[in-house]
């Protein structure tokens, strides 16, 4: 889960946190079964040019059965994210924000185990730029290994001893010469 609300926030009751969650899914031996979907608790994005208020959004991937590690990588650059496995690039969406209900009509923030709602529905159409990463395994068990954070702000200027080519946005403060 990523642009997930903190762990602290969380109500003892509440299903999901509130976040962008990248669904892992492996394959059942029959047929279609995508993974890094995107599943949207408390969220809804843009995907395609429009506004998508689904809880979930199927990725282009391909079924993985069977026992194989499958490579998943998340890219955000503030509200833009895009999903890719073993290199491949499977969803992109973005304008990422909170509302869109919670899950549906049917499962909504109350019946979430979230007590206050209201606090989240005032909320609602706020960007969602930034927040916690969140991993959990929901009914299956799952191995993660080599998890890896890369920081893409920082000194863009050719000229500083700490540059590097592939920062998306400048942080001139933090450029370093001697």
């Amino acid at each position: 889960m990523i642009h997930s609300q903190s762990a602290q926030s969380n109500e003892l009751k509440q299903a999901f946190p509130v976040s962008l969650e990248v669904q892992l899914l492996g394959g059942l031996g029959k047929g279609t079964r995508h993974t890094a979907n995107l599943c949207t608790p408390g969220t809804q994005v843009h995907f395609e040019g429009k506004l998508n208020t689904q809880h979930i959004i199927d990725s282009d991937s391909k079924t993985y059965d069977g026992d194989q590690w499958v490579s998943v990588e998340v890219v955000v650059l503030g509200d833009s994210v895009r999903h890719l496995v073993n290199g491949k690039t499977v969803l992109a969406y973005g304008k990422t924000q909170i509302g869109g209900g919670y899950v549906s009509e049917d499962y909504d923030w109350a019946k979430a185990g979230i007590t206050h709602p209201e606090e989240w529905l005032r909320r609602a159409n706020t960007p969602l730029t930034e927040g916690y990463i969140a991993l959990q395994s929901e009914s299956h068990a799952i191995d993660f290994r080599n998890i890896k954070l890369l920081e893409l702000k920082g000194c863009m200027d050719p000229k500083a001893k700490n540059y590097k080519a592939y920062f998306q946005e400048s942080d001139p403060k933090a450029c370093r010469y001697k």
